[in-house]
């Protein structure tokens, strides 16, 4: 029988990595010059199997009140359905990157899952080379927040940041990709393999994408299983659709709108 944790986690995990694709390993595009631009909205439907399973809202913005200056990107994952009812997911982030060199600043998280309600916050001080993570658990008022302090490299991602990274960059077939992500803790050097150029039917229209997966099951998730994401293969280099195949079953996330960005489907091939 499937269990409640079992759904419930993986549900959220694919909510959480639909905000955090791999980030490429070349050089940043200059600022200005990337596929993405503040006030862009990209919308996602997550199905588990053929049940509803949540949605996920992702809205770049220019931050308000930093120097220099910085991106906001406030990410907001919402439970539904047949999900909602065995573990109910209301959670936003609100993440900072540097839009010269996209490397993350700090990110902000407020999480409601199920009985877990928690505020965390995450600096990357990448003149100390350190993570600064301060949490709070809002279960149990009194007790004192946590606090830790890890190296990092000079510049990592973080779970939202890595999205708009990896849109900077030119993928090829057969050229894995590296990726520094950290969440506070220990750093992960995951690994992306671009393994197609193949056309895919989403609800943006028919478009040429990209497959990649990565190898994440391993470190920042160890339940078995395996992970596909396509990337549109234009100059918006949209996640078109995530896909989790795990021994509960297959939970996708499908891009089903976008705002204040040119869309237009590409040719059938």
């Amino acid at each position: 029988m499937v269990t409640r944790f079992a759904i419930s986690r993986t549900a959220l995990f694919l909510v959480t990595l639909l905000a955090a694709a791999p980030l490429g390993s070349e050089a940043p595009e200059p600022a200005g010059s990337g596929p993405f631009a503040p006030g862009e909205t990209l919308s996602y439907d997550v199905t588990w199997s053929i049940f509803p399973a949540g949605q996920v809202t992702v809205t770049l913005k220019r931050a308000e009140g930093r120097t220099p200056e910085a991106f906001e990107v406030v990410t907001t994952a919402r439970s539904q359905g047949f999900v909602s009812l065995l573990y109910n997911v209301q959670n936003e982030f609100h993440s900072y990157f540097d839009p010269a060199t996209a490397c993350a600043l700090e990110i902000r998280k407020n999480i409601n899952e199920g009985r877990r309600h928690k505020n965390t916050r995450i600096v990357f001080d990448a003149g100390r080379r350190l993570a600064i993570l301060d949490e709070e658990d809002l279960t149990k008022p009194g007790t004192p927040a946590k606090h830790t302090e890890n190296e990092i490299p000079a510049c990592v991602a973080d779970v939202v940041t890595a999205f708009y990274q990896v849109r900077r960059q030119t993928l090829r077939v057969g050229e894995p990709i590296l990726v520094p992500l950290n969440d506070g803790a220990k750093t992960y050097e995951v690994t992306v393999e671009v393994q197609a150029h193949e056309p895919i039917q989403a609800p943006l229209g028919l478009r040429n994408a990209f497959r990649v997966e990565p190898k994440v099951f391993g470190g920042l998730y160890k339940r078995k299983g395996r992970m596909l994401i396509w990337f549109s293969d234009d100059e918006q280099r949209l996640p078109l659709r995530i896909q989790a195949s795990l021994a509960i079953g297959t939970l996708t996330g499908t891009l089903k709108s976008v705002t204040n960005t040119a869309v237009a489907a590409v040719r059938p091939p």
